[in-house]
């Protein structure tokens, strides 16, 4: 269901761009070849896009360099505000904190009403507008009595803490919701439209159901109507055919990525095409003649889980939950140039988030305290990373 808002400028939908395909601790223990990691090249897949940008090393390092703050509750999405300071949002409390990243203090902006916390639900994805600067307003995609939907509030950090969120103006809602795959990852393109990765909650069917909203990633005007150039008329499907998607990121050329959960088989990051079927439930992971979009690179479910995803120099850095490690994959366009490398395997447990600071460096989440992982001490926290 679309909550209808104002037309858009004009100035906006010309602005809209139909994207293209795609879209310490120090060495990786899991260099080329590694088992249970498979990637795409342009030739094998079909669907590689030669790159202009010189192409990263085949290996890379990270290394830790320091913990930001801790002791975090079931944290989930992060937004880094303009003018420095963190934004996460609490799955469980359904809150949004702001952590000072100089000292690590954190200080509660509010609660969002009307989340439903349940399972995998909960306050999920958050995202600035495009127009922050003078609007400040805070997109969040969360789980309510109903559905999935997507809201935004306004953030007036002049207010004493806890009373600073305004109350959530719903743009889009009607997102299939279950105790699990309700995605939930948001964020604005590089063509400032919104883009959700949302999960089938549980009912393989609705992947492929075109008019259904589960499975899909969507994109939307930040006023919540089906964004212009996409790929179905009058729908804010932009592809489908997926199982829950939990990362999205844009290369330097503007071409969109997003990982994905697969069953029991292959975790995924996919380029995404607009308009393309990623196949499931009829595929998990690479297929052959059948039409759907092959990933750039497929993981075994026990070494990924894959959430947040992020784009620094060339390379997708992606989260994994289940897997406990930070995954690099270095690109070649749309293909992966060389086999993904895994970092701080167990060192951090579940890995939540993963955000660029600037440069060379990350921000990643932990995600221990979400029923599924074994909290410690200090659990959950931000990290800074640099990486190469």
């Amino acid at each position: 269901m679309i909550v209808r808002r104002r037309a858009v400028p004009a100035g906006l939908a010309v602005a809209a761009l139909l994207l293209t395909a795609g879209c310490s601790s120090g060495g990786g223990d899991a260099p080329g070849g590694a088992p249970g990691v498979t990637t795409a090249g342009a030739t094998a897949s079909g669907r590689g896009t030669a790159s202009a940008a010189p192409v990263p090393a085949a290996k890379g390092s990270v290394k830790v360099l320091r913990t930001v703050a801790e002791g975090l509750k079931t944290p989930w999405g992060l937004a880094p505000l303009p003018g420095g300071g963190l934004l996460v949002s609490s799955r469980d409390e359904g809150t949004i904190s702001r952590i000072d990243e100089k000292t690590g203090r954190t200080t509660e902006l509010g609660t969002v009403s009307g989340v439903s916390p349940a399972g995998e639900g909960g306050l999920l994805g958050i995202a600035l507008s495009p127009d922050f600067a003078s609007d400040h307003m805070i997109y969040a995609y969360f789980t309510s009595a109903s559905d999935n939907r997507i809201v935004r509030m306004l953030y007036d950090e002049r207010k004493p803490a806890g009373e600073q969120l305004g109350a959530p103006d719903t743009v889009f809602k009607g997102i299939p919701k279950g105790r699990i795959h309700n995605g939930g990852r948001i964020a604005f393109g590089p063509d400032r439209m919104l883009y959700a990765g949302t999960g089938e909650s549980g009912e393989k069917g609705l992947a492929q159901d075109r008019k259904s909203l589960g499975g899909k990633i969507l994109r939307l005007t930040p006023d919540g109507e089906p964004a212009p150039g996409n790929p179905f008329p009058d729908s804010p499907v932009y592809s489908y055919g997926h199982r829950n998607v939990q990362g999205l990121a844009w290369d330097d050329r503007q071409r969109l990525f997003a990982s994905e959960f697969g069953q029991d088989t292959w975790d995924e990051l996919n380029a995404i095409k607009p308009g393309d079927d990623y196949g499931w439930p009829q595929a998990e992971g690479r297929s052959s003649g059948t039409g759907f979009h092959d990933p750039v690179a497929q993981w075994h479910t026990d070494d990924a889980s894959p959430s947040g995803i992020a784009y620094v120099n060339g390379v997708i850095w992606m989260a994994g939950l289940k897997g406990a490690r930070l995954w690099r994959v270095p690109l070649d366009g749309t293909s992966a140039s060389a086999a993904p490398q895994a970092f701080l395997t167990g060192v951090y447990g579940r890995l939540r988030t993963v955000v660029p600071a600037g440069g060379d460096r990350l921000w990643l989440v932990t995600s221990n305290t979400d029923g599924r992982g074994t909290p410690k001490k200090g659990d959950d926290r931000v990290l800074e990373l640099r990486v190469r």
